[in-house]
């Protein structure tokens, strides 16, 4: 009864089957519905996990974007951790393309390092420390020009990486085995910011959940479809960091509430409490106040009436 159906499949439906998990391996499992077969399953079941990574990474890091751009702030980000992993994920992805690997292996890296890209040029327009809003309006009108000298450096490595004349294959994949410790040190200021502030800030909870789940199930892509110890253990290891910044993200979750990221660093030290009162006060042309706590400030009005509440 069911192969009666699976033998007459439709050209529009069987040719894209049959392009995913090639010709053996369609006819096994559809045409003559052995869903029992292990290699084919396993390949299948792989081959699907791939397909949805590269879907999901077209879109996981969108929201982490559209944080920074909503809030006008990159408070909580690092910014060596986002140039460190771009550089990991352009070092992948040029290993994986000039070593022929199927596209559903490393997909989503196309995807993932355009959106990193997006996302380091915006921390280096919005900054990454706890000062955010209209205070530091005039200083990041003189960052534009590092973020075109930004965009322009990152440009060259991914032509460099790209060019087969400029870097020999040997030298790329001596890069491949450098990206286990490029993705250490890409989270590490990460995860030190995370421990030091005590919040994880404006990091998008969905980019990071995502990440891990992603990497955990290339770890299985990797050993179906390519075999390869150096990209296994690169994302075994990303695997393991993502791990722990997830894990800080559950941690820390009443302390990276936006509405409290309006009122200020939510995991900023006293001092830097102070500078942001004071900043704030500068911007909308009101003297420093000598008391915060309600105290008489200058000219008769209460210190109360300006202090901006940053707790």
């Amino acid at each position: 009864m069911i192969t009666a159906l699976t033998h007459n499949i439709p050209w529009f439906l069987r040719d894209p089957a049959v392009a995913i998990i090639g010709e053996k391996c369609y006819t096994t499992l559809i045409y003559d519905f052995d869903i029992l077969d292990g290699p084919c399953l396993k390949y299948a079941l792989s081959k699907g996990l791939g397909l949805g990574i590269v879907l999901g990474g077209a879109i996981v890091k969108l929201p982490q974007i559209h944080k920074i751009t909503s809030t006008k702030s990159a408070h909580g980000l690092s910014l060596p951790s986002y140039i460190l992993e771009t550089l990991g994920y352009a070092i992948s992805l040029s290993y994986a393309f000039r070593s022929n690997f199927p596209f559903s292996t490393y997909g989503e890296n196309v995807f993932m390092a355009a959106q990193n890209v997006v996302i380091t040029l915006l921390i280096v327009q919005f900054g990454e420390g706890a000062l955010g809003g209209r205070a530091l309006t005039q200083e990041r009108k003189g960052k534009r020009g590092k973020v075109v000298l930004t965009g322009v450096a990152m440009a060259l490595v991914g032509y460099v990486l790209s060019n087969e004349r400029v870097l020999p294959f040997s030298a790329l994949k001596f890069l491949q085995a450098c990206t286990v410790p490029i993705s250490l040190l890409s989270k590490a200021p990460q995860i030190i910011s995370n421990h030091r502030l005590k919040s994880t800030g404006n990091l998008s909870s969905f980019a990071v959940f995502n990440a891990l789940l992603g990497c955990l199930a290339r770890v299985f892509t990797t050993l179906t479809e390519v075999k390869d110890p150096l990209v296994m253990w690169g994302f075994l290891l990303a695997a393991a960091l993502n791990a722990v910044i997830a894990a800080q993200m559950v941690l820390y979750w009443n302390n990276s509430s936006a509405g409290g990221l309006k009122e200020g660093n939510l995991g900023a030290s006293s001092s830097e409490r102070e500078k942001l009162r004071e900043v704030e006060e500068r911007s909308v042309g009101v003297p420093p106040s000598p008391t915060v706590g309600g105290g008489p400030g200058l000219g008769g009005v209460p210190a109360k009436k300006w202090a901006r509440k940053v707790d």
